[in-house]
């Protein structure tokens, strides 16, 4: 059995996702870049530490969550994306993205809720 998950542990998951969503800022930064040039295999070897340190993350993560929980948070990856986007390459937001990330936001937030009320029922 999984002990019981905190915000805190919620927030650095979600710090975990934030760090492996970098990893796409990497990847369209390199193919900006000339091929084969310094900045390409820069940006593409950033891309690829970034992944090697996500990964490290995540087994711990997996540790700390039940599975499902652990995936569903990876869909919270849409909204960290879409912040970059907009943060970072000055993308425009639309009404669509508002909607789409705010239902996976709902979602998560539906099964992250949901674990809690399992753990107080299986205590009693």
């Amino acid at each position: 059995m999984k002990k019981k998950i905190t915000i805190k542990d919620i927030l650095v998951l979600q710090i975990v996702i934030a760090i492996y969503t970098l990893s796409t800022v990497m990847a369209k930064q390199a193919s900006g870049q000339p091929l084969f040039s310094v900045g390409f295999f820069g940006f593409y070897g950033a891309e690829l530490l970034i992944l090697g340190i996500y990964a490290l993350l995540w087994q711990q993560m997996i540790k700390k969550f039940e599975l499902s929980v652990a995936y569903t948070n990876r869909a919270m990856a849409l909204l960290w994306s879409l912040i970059w986007a907009v943060v970072i390459f000055k993308d425009n937001i639309t009404v669509k993205n508002v909607i789409g990330v705010a239902l996976v936001i709902a979602g998560t937030i539906i099964v992250n809720g949901g674990r809690k009320e399992e753990d107080l029922t299986s205590e009693n």
